[in-house]
């Protein structure tokens, strides 16, 4: 946030549409692990239809909860996206903590290792729309609650009892609540910049985010 907070105009439209590539790379990514743990799941919770109908009430629920007052934007946008990525962040947690469960402690902390690099750029995400804002100190680490808290709870949730149904669904619900961040920074960035929107800094942003988040999310699926 101070690091950006004097950024320029081709620094600003960068950083939001590096926001919309991770967030893309997340919707992508989580759509398809969903659908890979709904196969697991017993036939009873039909699986793929569970997912789907589960990202679909999430993104309905979260459009109508966002825009009673106006569309969100400054700390409601930030707030949203950290929502988004902690509920994805649930779902990473699920699987270190049914790494641990199982015995392999290995394998849980090079987890945790290969998250924490992933989530890196999350952060440039949620602090984007507040750039232009003077949020209180106590924002700052509400949001970073939203974000990262989830992730432990899913750790203790997944050395309990984990069961591909359960986290096929929760990321269903991820997927849905990415969808609608997604459609407001995107909704955001478009107010904002209203002429020439498809510009070098927008493009280079895209690609970065959606390069960032490969890179990273092929060291911890190695």
């Amino acid at each position: 946030y101070p690091a950006l907070r004097n950024a320029g105009r081709g620094t600003m439209d960068f950083v939001l549409a590096l926001t919309i590539g991770l967030l893309a790379f997340l919707l992508v990514d989580m759509t398809f692990e969903a659908l890979e743990l709904s196969a697991e799941a017993a036939p009873m919770f039909q699986g793929q239809a569970m997912v789907v109908l589960s990202a679909l009430a999430t993104l309905l629920i979260l459009i109508w909860f966002s825009r009673r007052s106006g569309r969100p934007e400054g700390l409601a946008l930030a707030f949203y996206i950290a929502l988004g990525i902690g509920l994805h962040n649930f779902g990473e947690g699920l699987a270190i903590g049914a790494a641990f469960a199982a015995g392999s402690a290995g394998l849980g902390t090079f987890l945790v290792l290969g998250f924490a690099l992933h989530n890196v750029t999350e952060g440039i995400g949620i602090a984007a729309p507040i750039l232009k804002t003077r949020p209180a100190l106590w924002s700052f680490a509400a949001l970073t609650l939203v974000a990262g808290l989830p992730a432990v709870f899913g750790m203790w949730l997944g050395s309990i009892s984990y069961g591909p149904q359960w986290s096929a669904l929760a990321l269903g619900v991820g997927v849905g609540a990415i969808l609608q961040v997604i459609i407001e920074v995107t909704a955001y960035f478009l107010r904002q910049r209203k002429d020439n929107w498809l510009s070098g800094p927008v493009v280079a942003g895209l690609l970065v985010g959606v390069a960032f988040m490969y890179a990273t999310a092929a060291v911890v699926k190695v």
